[in-house]
């Protein structure tokens, strides 16, 4: 007999034996009939028929109040609450593969009106037991004290036909304890974002949280986008968000006593028995295998439990830097222990290669820069090993913090062979990869295109290697920046006057440096940019694409040399060809979600129009995909004039400008406004 009958049966036979249940506790037992029959009957899964297992709250303490007043929450991991009800949901976009997950695979069960209602917190699930997280955070390099879930609610575990579990939570359903002076509400811009970036990353390969549903409203929350006194109703929008858990690195900072700092603590200082069981709830359900090796020996078992963190986290960060893509906010509170991307606020695809490129632009010292994400993960990976060492003891844990130059190293060196094409290991590939990315960053060029193109090069013995290796350099030359682009992108955010008296701060007092949050790494940015509109001054156009094509040429010849050494004691130069080409369009993508995708398809949405967040997610499942490229091009939108790009951001800076290309082209160089995008 299989499990659900046992189930049912057991609840049958409660009943029989004249047991007394509540009103709720009848009703899952009719789910559990509902559920037995449909899985029998081999019927198609509804979100009333969902199978919810909801481990975490068995597993770890609960909050009894549920007060979603602001308070802290001291000794308890959740708080129980209650989404808040919107007017009129509309479904948005749903993913189906994300919604695979949980069964529901259906598309007209995604077109009930029950299946909208259930993803819009207007109604609540049977078997579901909605929760808010507590846990703290370190914040750009201090600790902030308590956090949690303050625009998030965890509505369960569902277990599916595989005997897979999964965490199910919306973002933007309304107040808990945790949403200190905030709504609990997230708006359409930032909404979309989250869902379709969260999609694209993953089928990108790289590990994520999945987005199944966006959903709006006509209810609407007061937001003043531009910081400029003029505040804004804007639609009321919640993400189904789906993941094996949501625990983070802050997590197990709800135990940390009072920063020196801050003056902050966590709210569960010295509850030393709490954080026991957090982590072996963590080892025992998300590192089974380490859990059945080691549970003999718990102080073992925590440490290899740390050093998995570790690597996954190094794997995980080399992933995004090799597609250029920016987490924008590194914070402990953001950081998995599972190692997969979690939170999409202010992320970004980097157009141009730029080291120092920042994805928010409220990230004014430039600490979460592209150039710096491995320092700040394996920062965060310090902080977790201070986080759990009232029963890990830090000795045990720090030692193996190194694991991570280890693994980020062996990984990025792995995947930027395969998108170079290079099978053999040879001593000069670091050259051949730093000179590359040099060339990118002199020339002004884009990250994703130039990477994408090396494919059309064949090896060198091929007949059709110069002409190819002539269209390619035309290619790079062709993604490398203008002059005029060049002056956009250098143009300073202060003024001399005021970059003079950041300078002379610096000097006599950067502790004042610090408070206006400032940093030496964005006044030496500024004075960069100041110069290299002085070397500019005189140049021409022409000049500077001749400049571009010679930066090209050298590296190109650099590269032929090494595909050289590909092709030496090969038999079939023609198969390697092949196979090298499969590998390299298999890890560089072709359609990214750039920002200004993904403000063309907001904007669109915003007018009623959710066919351009539909057609940009189609593309972002099959992003290495030829067709699917082609496929873009045709369906790419006509911009409208009354678009603002500008609303792109959940906090944009300020712009007039409007879109004014006649189609987008999904594949190309970014438009000119898009340079102007902020996501803060």
């Amino acid at each position: 007999m299989g499990m659900h009958s046992l189930t049912f049966l057991t609840k049958l036979r409660s009943l029989q034996a004249g047991k007394i249940f509540s009103r709720s506790t009848l009703a899952l037992v009719g789910y559990s009939c509902l559920r037995l029959v449909h899985r029998m009957a081999g019927h198609s899964v509804t979100v009333e028929t969902l199978k919810f297992d909801n481990l975490a709250l068995r597993a770890l303490p609960v909050d009894s109040s549920m007060d979603t007043s602001p308070r802290q929450v001291p000794g308890a991991c959740w708080s129980l609450v209650s989404p808040t009800p919107v007017e009129h949901p509309t479904l948005i976009c749903a993913s189906m593969p994300a919604l695979a997950l949980l069964d529901l695979d259906s598309p007209a069960e995604i077109a009930r009106p029950e299946f909208v209602k259930a993803f819009s917190g207007n109604t609540v699930l049977p078997g579901s037991e909605p929760a808010a997280h507590c846990y703290c955070g370190h914040q750009f390099g201090y600790f902030s004290g308590q956090l949690g879930d303050g625009a998030a609610m965890y509505l369960g575990e569902v277990i599916n036909r595989r005997g897979e579990r999964w965490e199910i939570q919306l973002k933007g359903a309304g107040l808990t304890p945790f949403s200190r002076s905030a709504d609990g509400r997230k708006v359409l811009r930032s909404s979309v974002r989250e869902f379709l970036c969260s999609e694209a990353m993953h089928h990108l390969g790289i590990p994520t949280t999945r987005a199944g549903t966006c959903i709006t409203s006509d209810s609407r929350v007061v937001r003043d986008i531009f910081y400029d006194g003029h505040p804004i109703h804007e639609r009321c929008t919640i993400v189904l968000r789906i993941a094996p858990t949501f625990l983070r690195f802050g997590s197990f900072e709800i135990f940390k006593p009072e920063d020196s700092q801050t003056g902050r603590k966590g709210p569960s200082v010295g509850r030393k028995d709490i954080l026991v069981q957090m982590l072996d709830y963590a080892v025992e359900n998300f590192y089974p295998e380490i859990w059945s090796e080691y549970k003999q020996d718990k102080q073992v078992m925590y440490v290899e439990f740390y050093k998995e963190v570790v690597r996954r986290t190094a794997r995980m960060v080399a992933q995004w830097q090799c597609v250029g893509w920016c987490h924008g906010v590194l914070n402990t509170d953001n950081m998995s222990i599972l190692g997969i991307t979690i939170d999409y606020g202010p992320y970004g695809f980097m157009d141009k290669f730029d080291p120092q490129f920042i994805c928010n632009g409220s990230d004014d010292g430039g600490r979460y820069t592209y150039a710096r994400q491995p320092e700040m993960c394996k920062w965060n990976c310090n902080k977790f090993a201070k986080a759990i060492m009232d029963v890990v003891p830090l000795d045990d844990t720090a030692r193996h913090i190194e694991l991570f130059d280890e693994e980020f190293g062996r990984c990025y060196k792995q995947k930027m062979r395969q998108k170079f094409g290079l099978k053999k290991e040879l001593s000069q590939d670091g050259e051949l990869v730093q000179a590359f990315l040099d060339t990118m960053q002199k020339t002004g060029a884009d990250f994703t295109n130039c990477f994408r193109c090396l494919s059309r090069l064949p090896l060198p013995g091929s007949s059709d290697f110069e002409v190819k290796s002539s269209t390619v350099l035309d290619y790079l030359v062709s993604q490398s920046s203008s002059l005029a682009e060049i002056k956009i992108a250098n143009k300073p955010s202060v003024d001399k006057r005021q970059l003079s008296m950041f300078v002379m701060l610096a000097q006599t007092n950067p502790q004042v440096i610090a408070m206006l949050g400032k940093s030496h790494q964005f006044i030496q940015r500024e004075m960069e940019k100041i110069s290299m509109l002085e070397e500019l001054e005189n140049m021409t156009e022409g000049e500077v694409r001749d400049k571009n094509r010679e930066s090209w040429r050298i590296w190109l010849d650099q590269y032929k040399d090494r595909l050289m050494e590909e092709e030496k004691d090969v038999q079939d130069v023609k198969k390697l060809g092949e196979e090298r080409v499969a590998t390299m369009n298999s890890v560089n993508p072709r359609f990214i979600l750039r920002n200004y995708i993904a403000q063309n398809a907001i904007a669109a949405a915003e007018k009623g129009d959710y066919s351009e967040v539909q057609n940009v997610l189609k593309l972002l499942e099959s992003p290495y995909s030829e067709a699917t490229a082609a496929a873009s091009q045709e369906a790419a939108s006509p911009e409208r004039s009354d678009l603002n790009p500008t609303k792109e951001t959940d906090k944009p800076a300020t712009s007039s400008r409007s879109c004014h290309a006649t189609r987008l082209d999904y594949e190309g160089k970014p438009p000119s406004w898009a340079a102007e995008l902020r996501v803060t």
